[in-house]
């Protein structure tokens, strides 16, 4: 790959850290791709955004900005001039003065998601059951068991902030939508897209795709970067 190629920033969800990623970044490497998972610290957006555009300042040339779940809302939300497309895997994506609680909580809940709430230090926790019965329940027994025990708490303060002028107005975005998703729910996931004017890419999948289906995943980024590329 030249300097001028594009490079994949991935940045992970609530629960989660960089490693969630793995599959798909060993299929993107594969191919040739340079490929950076950015570590969100969950703390606040203001501290993910800050977090994630210091991931963005070492990457020279053009960037291919990915973001699962909560991470829609924190990709959005960021000035870096070297992003060129963004791409949502069942992603939260707020329009401007929205809070990513607002979108998460849109529609009604399935009846397999969890109920959450902060604990004292205004964190928020997955239930371990919540992994198999809504998080990745497409996910092998290991894979959930994994999931859980590695599992990092998101502050209120992530969830409860308005968030700026979302850069999807003035980039382009390209979309997975989760069609078996038990958290956030599908109907949600099609109104975010088609407010964003993204090109919608619906797969047959649960909440964590990027696990479960990174074929899927991996087709959705090489397409952005093709049209990086060419562009």
């Amino acid at each position: 790959m030249s300097a001028s190629d594009p490079t994949a920033v991935l940045a992970h969800g609530a629960w989660a850290d960089g490693s969630s990623w793995s599959a798909v970044i060993s299929a993107l490497q594969a191919t040739g791709l340079t490929v950076v998972a950015a570590p969100l610290p969950l703390t606040s957006l203001q501290d993910d955004v800050a977090a994630l555009d210091r991931t963005l300042e070492r990457v020279t040339g053009p960037v291919v900005l990915a973001g699962h779940a909560y991470a829609g809302g924190v990709i959005g939300a960021t000035r870096s001039a070297n992003v060129r497309a963004l791409v949502y895997i069942a992603a939260l994506a707020p329009e401007e003065g929205e809070t990513i609680g607002d979108v998460f909580y849109r529609a009604k809940p399935h009846p397999d998601a969890p109920t959450l709430a902060p604990d004292a230090h205004g964190l928020i926790w997955l239930p371990d059951e919540a992994f198999a019965a809504a998080f990745a329940h497409h996910a092998s027994a290991d894979e959930q068991a994994l999931l859980s025990a590695v599992q990092r708490p998101i502050s209120i303060a992530c969830i409860t902030t308005p968030v700026p002028r979302p850069l999807w107005k003035d980039q382009p975005s390209w979309y997975l939508l989760a069609e078996d998703d038990r958290m956030i729910p599908a109907e949600t996931q099609r109104f975010m897209a088609e407010r964003m004017n993204a090109t919608l890419r619906p797969h047959p999948v649960d909440h964590t795709p990027l696990v479960t289906a990174p074929t899927a995943v991996v087709g959705l980024l090489l397409e952005a970067v093709d049209h990086v590329t060419s562009s």
